[in-house]
């Protein structure tokens, strides 16, 4: 699910709760007002209805500065514009709270991961390919770490290393997530403000998905046996030392028959989505409507009493409070630019900066853009209302397609995930596996450099092939 920052434990590196952060850039946007120039463009509707900006149409106009008062009415403002993007998040992350209630999802995993125990040249791919559907589905994030224990002791007792059974779980997600062919919280959101077909372009995500996943499951596999063949190349050689290899794997919960069916109804109603997307042209609300069916019809197979049901649905929901409201609170930032008429200004200067570069370089530095935002902005979701408003008409002056700006948000939001310390979900697997954070990082960042060439080469082809 989409990652969120609960703060519950502080790292090295001190930086600002994300909503004073969010209400930092409000006020500042709100004092913008009275400096920036107000401008705004001409816009005309396309065929497929979306609202352009008419190059060269760029025209001052007469100021109108945001009131102290009128930054706070922004908030509910923006929570109102971004209602159906945040009840969407809210109730199909309901939906999943009934699915983890039946237990499926811990059966089906530990199954899985078990069943590979003794094969150490399968375990790690087909672990990485497992947890990597959870990612490009549901958003797979903060919930790979229930099952981190396992990973690490199945790993150790193969003569790996806590990194390497830490890796094959987290990094497996994290390479679905950042393929997000199907991810709602990140991929839709970002689609749907981005007013471009809904999972549209997922043939190309696809391919930019295997090599990620390719490359991850390389480079963890390479240092795995590197280890296996001499422990001193752990990069936690000191605590491998100290800790008990023999340690026993924890139960392994039965994988029943009600489980495999409730899997059976996650597939169905998955592949009845993507059916309705391409077909019929659903959108958020076909999509919740079909996701409220499918949670249902499996809690009910998995056995859950009507009351339980919903408990579960609730405490799904309140999962994802944080990076759910922060839709609505970033959006406020582009309702103050809006009021104040100088988000057009904004998305002038910028689009004459970068205008006269190529179009590529462009992409690769709006990649960059969302990669450092990631780090102040953890919701993803949050991330693509804030930044979606301004980077869209940026694309449409450039002549670039939308879905660009779209992938430069999914790979520089999903790229840092995995190494930036202001990540709860990176420092909370971390915290249970044991591993101190600079060791993480000595592990990982070559592989990030992996991937942001990756993500850098498929934006270059996305802007060559003219991906929509």
């Amino acid at each position: 699910m989409e990652k969120e920052q609960v703060g519950t434990k502080k790292s090295w590196l001190q930086v600002p709760h994300t909503y004073t952060i969010i209400f930092a850039i409000i006020f500042l946007a709100g004092i913008a007002s009275y400096i920036i120039p107000a401008g705004e463009f001409d816009r005309v509707e396309d065929e497929e209805g979306r609202m352009l900006v008419v190059d060269g149409s760029y025209h001052h106009i007469e100021s109108d500065p945001v009131s102290f008062f009128e930054m706070f009415t922004a908030i509910p403002m923006g929570l109102e514009k971004g209602a159906q993007i945040i009840f969407y998040i809210f109730l199909v992350s309901g939906v999943f709270g009934i699915i983890r209630a039946t237990g499926a999802i811990e059966a089906g995993v530990y199954k899985g991961v078990k069943a590979l125990e003794g094969r150490e040249k399968l375990l790690i791919p087909l672990s990485m390919i497992l947890f990597s559907i959870g990612g490009f589905t549901m958003g797979m994030a903060e919930e790979t770490i229930i099952f981190v224990p396992i990973g690490v002791a199945i790993a150790r007792a193969m003569g790996f290393d806590a990194v390497t059974g830490t890796a094959m779980i987290t990094l497996g997600a994290a390479s679905g997530f950042f393929g997000g062919m199907l991810n709602p919280f990140t991929v839709g959101v970002a689609q749907s403000l981005a007013e471009v077909p809904l999972f549209s372009g997922i043939a190309f995500r696809a391919v930019v998905y295997i090599f990620v996943l390719s490359f991850a499951i390389f480079y963890v596999s390479r240092y795995a046996f590197k280890v296996k063949k001499d422990p001193k190349a752990s990069v936690i050689y000191d605590i491998e030392q100290k800790a008990k290899t023999n340690q026993p794997i924890a139960d392994i919960p039965s994988l029943t028959g009600k489980h495999k069916l409730v899997f059976l109804i996650m597939a169905c109603g998955i592949g009845f989505n993507i059916y309705g997307v391409f077909n019929w042209g659903w959108f958020l609300t076909q999509l919740t409507a079909s996701f409220l069916i499918m949670g249902l019809i499996a809690g009910l197979i998995g056995g859950l009493k009507p009351g339980n049901m919903f408990d579960s649905f609730i405490e799904g929901a309140k999962a994802v409070t944080f990076g759910a409201l922060i839709v609505g609170f970033a959006r406020a930032i582009t309702v103050v630019l809006e009021q104040g008429k100088i988000i057009d200004t904004i998305v002038y200067a910028a689009s004459e900066t970068i205008g006269h570069l190529p179009h590529a370089i462009s992409a690769i530095g709006m990649l960059f853009i969302q990669a450092i935002l990631n780090l102040f902005i953890s919701s993803g979701s949050g991330q693509a209302a804030a930044t979606m408003p301004i980077m869209i008409p940026i694309t449409d002056l450039l002549g670039l397609e939308r879905q660009i700006a779209v992938l430069a948000f999914q790979y520089g939001d999903s790229l840092t995930n995995s190494i930036i310390p202001t990540s709860s979900a990176l420092m909370a697997y971390l915290a249970v596996a044991g591993i101190p954070y600079e060791k993480w990082i000595k592990f990982i960042w070559k592989m990030i450099l992996g991937w942001l060439v990756i993500a850098c080469i498929a934006l270059i082809v996305a802007v060559a092939i003219g991906i929509s």
